[in-house]
């Protein structure tokens, strides 16, 4: 029912907008904050399956809101925004520990019980962290990325966001994944479950992944995301350029490696401590 009264709006063209349309966008932000919809979500065989109508309704937010001024009582932080994607408001009983500090997380986003954000850090509209995850000081977490349980984000981190074209898989850290400091994750790429990118690794859809175990290279490919293989530990790495001039200069190109899969001393280097959560 709710997707039906979002793509109607879609399809109606509207340029403005009634108190009924504004309530549909309503529901639609409630449901994106209770994690009942999402603009991706994993199918039992591992794929992960885009729900475009969600990222065409978030669209439509941005197209039925109006620039209004959302500057705090503080004289000299001007801000300027669509009415319809707030800053979004917590409660104590939602078990979200927001450190002090300058954090956004804005309306349309799913943040967990159990999440902890350390500031100052963005979480953008359509996201979904789910329960026990760390984004620590720096960390974005951009439009509808997609990220598990037990997740770490360590500073800087930058998760990628899309949310156009519509049908274009966001980002996807699965659960149990580990990011070092100031890693990147753009283009809809995968991490699997488990796996951890040390300080510094940065995947695009132009990156090729060098396993160094099973002696394979991982892509992005015309129907199918570049993919982290679960439990895989990648480090950022070079290769040399293949070009003559390049060889007479000595230049090496960027490129993450696989050095080995997670085991227990990998394991015991990312675990996360209780006392500071």
């Amino acid at each position: 029912m709710l997707q039906e009264s979002i793509e109607s709006l879609i399809q109606s063209a509207k340029s403005e907008f009634t108190d009924n349309d504004y309530a549909v966008l309503e529901m639609f932000k409630g449901a994106l904050n209770a994690g009942t919809v999402r603009a991706a979500e994993r199918r039992d065989d591992g794929t992960w399956h885009v729900n475009a109508w969600v990222k065409r309704g978030i669209l439509l937010g941005f197209k039925m809101g109006r620039l209004t001024d959302m500057s705090p009582p503080v004289p000299g932080l001007p801000f300027f925004d669509r009415h319809t994607w707030p800053v979004q408001r917590f409660a104590l009983a939602r078990n979200v520990r927001i450190v002090p500090g300058g954090t956004s997380i804005r309306d349309g986003a799913f943040v967990a019980a159990g999440v902890v954000v350390m500031p100052p850090s963005y979480i953008n509209v359509g996201a979904y962290v789910d329960a026990g995850t760390m984004v620590d000081s720096h960390a974005l977490v951009g439009s509808c990325a997609q990220v598990g349980q037990r997740v770490h984000l360590s500073a800087a981190v930058q998760v990628g966001g899309v949310l156009e074209p519509a049908g274009a898989l966001p980002v996807i850290i699965e659960d149990d994944a580990f990011l070092g400091g100031g890693c990147g994750v753009y283009e809809g790429t995968i991490v699997r479950r488990r796996a951890v990118l040390s300080s510094g690794v940065i995947l695009s859809g132009s990156t090729a992944i060098y396993d160094l175990v099973r002696g394979m290279i991982y892509r992005r490919t015309a129907d199918r995301p570049l993919e982290v293989p679960e439990g895989a530990v990648v480090v950022p790495g070079s290769r040399p350029a293949d070009n003559e001039q390049a060889r007479k200069w000595g230049v090496s190109l960027y490129a993450p490696v696989i050095v080995k899969y997670r085991d227990e001393k990998t394991d015991a280097g990312t675990m996360l401590e209780d006392a500071l959560r």
